[in-house]
């Protein structure tokens, strides 16, 4: 690098050092952006005027002297406050606190169709059960859905376990008798 160029690299370095000193170290100005000192709109200033500027030590002798005589209540706490301790009245029970109110749970699921048997394939054991709503009768295998709304979960001897889709809550059917549905004419 010639020394020309050192020169002018001088130049360049000790311009931004000032920069950066003028930006960043604020020398004889003040941090506040914005107006300096204090600019007065009214030039003709008149203080109160105060006849005792003496402070009542009198009046503040009396605050300290009251008592508070309110409930002594906990405003963090959501509980009623105590009852009031009266002498010589006889001691009423107090209640505890008992919180908000638990909603009861959701009223038992209700299938609109009747479980009357199932089959097993021989190789399998894959079962299907047999349902029967109103004059419908559905063939569902284990894992199927049925009425749209209703997962037919798995097959026991005696019972069928459902699982309503939209909720996800179970119910359990038991094995039914079909009604008669008539025999046709045949005796």
């Amino acid at each position: 690098m010639s020394q020309r160029a050192k020169i002018y690299l001088l130049v360049v370095l000790g311009v931004a050092l000032a920069i950066v000193l003028y930006v960043y170290f604020p020398f004889g100005r003040s941090r506040v952006p914005g107006l300096t000192g204090v600019l007065a709109s009214d030039t003709k200033f008149e203080p109160l005027d105060v006849h005792e500027p003496q402070l009542r030590l009198d009046e503040l002798e009396k605050l300290r002297k009251l008592e508070y005589s309110g409930s002594h209540r906990n405003i963090f706490v959501a509980a009623p406050p105590p009852v009031p301790k009266t002498v010589g009245a006889a001691a009423v029970p107090v209640r505890p606190f008992v919180g908000p109110v638990v909603p009861p749970p959701p009223p038992p699921l209700q299938i609109p169709a009747q479980f009357f048997g199932f089959a097993a394939h021989p190789d399998t054991g894959h079962r299907v059960g047999f349902f029967i709503s109103g004059e419908d009768v559905f063939v569902v295998a284990e894992g199927d859905t049925f009425l749209n709304n209703y997962r037919l979960v798995h097959i026991g001897n005696d019972s069928a376990d459902v699982e309503e889709i939209s909720s996800g809550r179970h119910a359990t059917i038991p094995m039914v008798q079909p009604p008669d549905q008539g025999s046709g004419g045949n005796p």
